[in-house]
């Protein structure tokens, strides 16, 4: 038996009842035969500090490269803090970037999604999120895309999304990407 497809979400939200964090739940119960989704915090993830770095990653630095190393591709959801990406989010992908030439992000297939109580759905996040991961040596899949607005009533009281144009949505996002980061890739991983 052959591993499966490893996709890495992170949410660009700390709070445990995260929008964005319930949208990568639900793309986990919603990924293609032979692919895994596991999901990682950012809570213990340090600032970055050049002082700190020169001197050796700390521990969460270390859990959240070795998780997108290990990956073979990853699906970012982000909420919208003041037109932007939230600081915590930032704060990641600064240390995921890092060292240059032999970041975690290199060539790593990615897909967004957002997701906001507005009817943009955290679309300025999303497309400010697209560009952070471009600058960073990420290789952004181009589409489909899905900002997910009005969120409140998208989930019930249990954290299920039942939006069935989101769900289509959602399944299709992470198609592009298995697509995108190729079989091939992950069996050579698996092989080393």
């Amino acid at each position: 038996m052959t591993a499966p497809f490893r996709i890495l979400g992170i949410a660009g939200s700390l709070r445990a009842g995260s929008y964005n964090r319930l949208l990568l739940e639900a793309a986990r119960d919603l990924a293609p035969a032979g692919v895994a989704v596991d999901l990682i915090s950012l809570r213990t993830v340090e600032p970055f500090d050049g002082d700190v770095e020169a001197a050796g990653d700390p521990p969460g630095v270390a859990a959240l490269k070795a998780a997108i190393r290990d990956a073979d591709a990853l699906i970012v959801s982000t909420p919208e803090y003041n037109g932007a990406v939230p600081g915590v989010l930032q704060n990641a992908i600064d240390w995921a970037s890092r060292p240059r030439g032999d970041a975690p992000l290199t060539d790593k297939p990615i897909v967004v999604t957002s997701a906001s109580p507005g009817l943009r759905g955290g679309a300025r996040a999303h497309a400010a999120l697209r560009q952070v991961l471009a600058n960073a040596g990420a290789r952004v899949v181009p589409g489909p895309i899905l900002a997910l607005g009005g969120v409140e009533v998208a989930f019930d009281a249990d954290g299920r999304l039942l939006d069935g144009a989101a769900q289509a949505d959602l399944a299709a996002l992470l198609a592009a990407l298995v697509e995108a980061g190729g079989f091939a890739a992950a069996d050579k991983r698996r092989a080393a």
